[in-house]
C-alpha cells in the first residue's frame, strides 16, 4: 500500500519506526546510485559508532532485616533494642547507551579518496549532547576538506543544522543541504514542507563527471511499499512529533479521503 502523503510521511518519524526507515533509506540509496556511478565511483556504507549519556535514573532502598539483641534496662531486668541495618538491595546502574548511525561515501575507484559524503540526519543529530557534538564535529572537517557534503533533513523535531540565510527562506518542515566544494562556504539549500514532494537533486561528483539525478520522493514512497511501513503506523494515533495546527488539519482530511481515519 503506498503512502497517503505527497512527499515525507510525518509518521515515519516516530522513534521506533525511524531508525529502520533511515537505515533502509541509506541502502535504497546506494542501490540507485552503484549502477549510475560505475565505473568511475563507488558507494559505500560506513557506520560511526559512539556512546550516548542516559538520563539519570532513580535509586531508592529500604531495610530488609533486623537484628536483635536483648539490652538490659536495669541491673536485673533485660529488655530488647532494634538495631536496624540495611541489607544490600538490587539495583540499576546508568550504562551509556552504544549509538550506530549509518551514512554514504562516493568513492573514486581510481585512488579511494571520498568524493562526496551524503547523510541523512538522525535524531541525536538534532538535540544536543554526544551524537550532535560528533556529528558537527564530523561536519565541519567535512566542509573544511575537498569533499562534497548532501546532508538530508527528513526530521520535523530538533535542532537544525547550523547554516546563515533569511529565516523565511531556510524555515520550514524538511531540508536537503548540498555543499559543493568548489562553491564554500555557499550551499544550495532545499527546504520543503510535509505538504510537498521531497524536490530531486543532482548528486555532486568530480568537475566534468554527469552527475545523477537523485529522486528521494520516489525511494521513499517504493521503500514504504516495499518496507510494509503501512503495517506498522496507525493513521489514527497523532504524528509524533504532532504536526503544526493546519498541517493535522490538512492530514486528517488526506487521511480520511484515503480510508486510514475515521
Amino acid at each position: 500500500m503506498p503512502t497517503p502523503f505527497p512527499g515525507m510521511d510525518p509518521y515515519l518519524e516516530q522513534p521506533a519506526l525511524w531508525p529502520n526507515v533511515h537505515n533502509s533509506l541509506i541502502v535504497a540509496i546506494r542501490d540507485v546510485l552503484s549502477p549510475q556511478l560505475r565505473p568511475r565511483y563507488y558507494v559505500s556504507v560506513e557506520e560511526r559508532t559512539y556512546r550516548q549519556e542516559p538520563g539519570g535514573l532513580t535509586f531508592a532502598g529500604r531495610p530488609d532485616a533486623a537484628i536483635i539483641r536483648p539490652a538490659p534496662t536495669s541491673l536485673n531486668e533485660p529488655t530488647l533494642i532494634y538495631e536496624v541495618h540495611p541489607a544490600p538491595v538490587l539495583v540499576e546502574l546508568p550504562l551509556p547507551d552504544e549509538m550506530t548511525e549509518t551514512y554514504l561515501e562516493v568513492r573514486s575507484v581510481e585512488d579511494d579518496r571520498v568524493i562526496t559524503v551524503l547523510e541523512i540526519l538522525s535524531p541525536s543529530n538534532k538535540r544536543y549532547g554526544t551524537g550532535r557534538e560528533l556529528y558537527l564535529s564530523k561536519r565541519s572537517g567535512v566542509l573544511a576538506s575537498l569533499t562534497h557534503l548532501v546532508e538530508i533533513d527528513l526530521l520535523r523535531g530538533g535542532e537544525p543544522m547550523p547554516m546563515r540565510g533569511k529565516e523565511e527562506e531556510i524555515d520550514n518542515d524538511y531540508r536537503i543541504l548540498i555543499s559543493r566544494r568548489s562553491r564554500r562556504p555557499t550551499a544550495d539549500l532545499y527546504p520543503f514542507s510535509v505538504r510537498e514532494p521531497i524536490p530531486p537533486f543532482e548528486l555532486p561528483l568530480q568537475k566534468g563527471d554527469d552527475e545523477p539525478l537523485l529522486d528521494l520522493n520516489r525511494l521513499l514512497h517504493e521503500l514504504y511499499d516495499r518496507a510494509g511501513y503501512d503495517l506498522r503506523i496507525d493513521y489514527q494515533d497523532e504524528a509524533n512529533p504532532p504536526l503544526r495546527e493546519t498541517d493535522a488539519v490538512w492530514s486528517d482530511a488526506l487521511l480520511k479521503e484515503a480510508g486510514l481515519l475515521t
